[in-house]
């Protein structure tokens, strides 16, 4: 008994882990999506390279230091590198050095760069943001639409039950001989369209399942649940016209920030290329060092007196002439110590003085130019299309909750009419004719509350996204 009471307890908690396991909320969906969708991770990797490229852009103004060495074998005539005397043996030779450089002065060519890469940089995290903020829009539909298509599929199997309920009744009365055979027909086919309805509604919400895995980028699951709590419906008006939508998306949304700073990059790049007209001026110095293996070392040993060659007549006889001479020995030099007798310093400026480059400089400010003006060409015409867009949203907006109040109050009317149609065919008063149209009335705009409660909420979504609101 314990063991099969562990045992259902057991099943019971695995059948509520996997319900909860897939059961999603709006903010599960979008982290999901936004963690999965290639798209932003591309823009993510741009964002990430241009970040690079601003850093790189200010190490390029730092002192850059090289060094070097080499060591080699020489045989035959070759020119020794301490004396740069010809000999014709082998040697031996090293050199070592280290040297850096710094641009002093070039037309400010390497600030406007920097300027330059910060403004693409603060572009590409706009676009990145607006990669982000499109899934996010994309994704927050998708769910609002798996949760309208469950909305209908509920109503519609709920007028269903209503209808199967009276086909019962009609049947026992039928068999009763209370009432007549065609009634129940009417109800049977009535009972046959609902259930055409529902598999429409199932399938209905079954693809906007598809669509919200599609966008998180996860496999499709028809067993998915959404959570509706936290998802706001809204019952009011939207606030705020058109215009106004439109000033705050200027300040606010993500896009047209990116193009600003692109016509700002690009301005830049005009500056860069005029650096061009000017010299450049660079600090250079350079330390080095070598070594020869014919080098030797003379180490002083003894003094001896030798002859001159001259001679002093003494008495009428020649005597010769002697001096003292230093004698010294011979030893290789080592490699170290030549390093340090041979080193020496180099340090200077360098001028460089533009004087003619076939109009490379001038046609490349043309084409920088022409850049400029196109990008704020595109600029302009992202803020005339963002227009247009919230123009046309607004508008779907204002249509989509005067659908919504009007679908509101019919529903309530219908539902009267309904309950009375009902308690009227039960009665025998009205044939089922009358009964199926007031059902079928109630029926149509029950769904078609449930569709525009969740169309409004789309249109006033689609306005909150382009004044950048999450």
């Amino acid at each position: 008994m314990r063991i099969r009471l562990f045992s259902i307890t057991l099943l019971f908690f695995s059948v509520q882990l996997m319900a909860q396991e897939n059961k999603m909320t709006l903010k599960q969906c979008i982290d999901t999506a936004l963690k999965n969708n290639i798209l932003v991770k591309q823009a993510g990797l741009q964002t990430d390279a241009a970040a690079v490229n601003l850093k790189q852009a200010k190490a390029n103004l730092l002192p850059d230091l090289n060094g070097g060495f080499g060591y080699g074998l020489n045989q035959g005539r070759n020119v020794d590198p301490l004396t740069n005397n010809y000999i014709n043996q082998q040697l031996t030779s090293s050199n070592v050095n280290l040297n850096s450089g710094m641009m002093l002065f070039n037309g400010m060519r390497l600030q406007n760069i920097i300027k330059q890469n910060n403004f693409t940089y603060g572009a590409l995290q706009m676009d990145l943001q607006q990669a982000k903020d499109n899934l996010t829009l994309n994704v927050i539909l998708a769910y609002l639409q798996v949760l309208s298509n469950q909305d209908v599929l509920t109503t519609s199997k709920a007028q269903a039950e209503v209808t199967k309920k009276q086909v019962e009744r009609m049947g026992i009365l039928v068999k009763e001989g209370a009432s007549a055979n065609y009634l129940l027909a009417d109800l049977k086919g009535q009972l046959a369209n609902e259930q055409i309805a529902i598999i429409n509604a199932s399938n209905a919400l079954q693809q906007a399942k598809l669509s919200l895995c599609q966008w998180m980028n996860l496999d499709y699951n028809s067993e998915l649940k959404l959570e509706k709590a936290g998802v706001e419906l809204p019952a009011s008006e939207y606030s705020g016209t058109a215009t106004e939508v439109y000033q705050t998306s200027l300040q606010n949304f993500a896009a047209i920030k990116a193009n600003s700073l692109k016509v700002k990059a690009a301005e830049k790049a005009i500056s860069v290329y005029k650096a061009g007209f000017f010299p450049s001026i660079n600090l250079n110095g350079n330390l080095g060092s070598s070594y020869s293996s014919l080098a030797q070392t003379l180490t002083a040993t003894n003094m001896s007196e030798v002859q001159t060659g001259s001679y002093v007549v003494i008495a009428g006889n020649q005597n010769a002439v002697l001096k003292q001479q230093q004698n010294y020995s011979y030893s290789k030099t080592g490699y170290t110590k030549q390093l340090n007798n041979n080193l020496g310093t180099f340090i200077g400026i360098n001028m460089q003085i533009p004087l003619f480059n076939n109009f490379q400089t001038k046609n490349n400010i043309k084409l920088a130019k022409i850049t400029y003006k196109n990008t704020q060409l595109e600029s302009d015409n992202a803020k005339l299309q963002l227009k247009q867009n919230i123009e046309q949203a607004h508008l779907n907006m204002k249509a989509a909750y005067e659908k919504y109040k009007v679908l509101t109050e019919q529903v309530l009317n219908f539902e009267e009419s309904f309950r009375a149609a009902e308690v009227r065919f039960n009665n025998g008063v009205i044939n089922s004719a009358e009964y199926l149209i007031s059902k079928n009335n109630l029926d149509r705009t029950k769904i078609s509350f449930a569709q525009a409660k969740y169309e409004y909420s789309f249109r006033t979504r689609v306005l909150d996204y382009y004044q950048g609101k999450q």
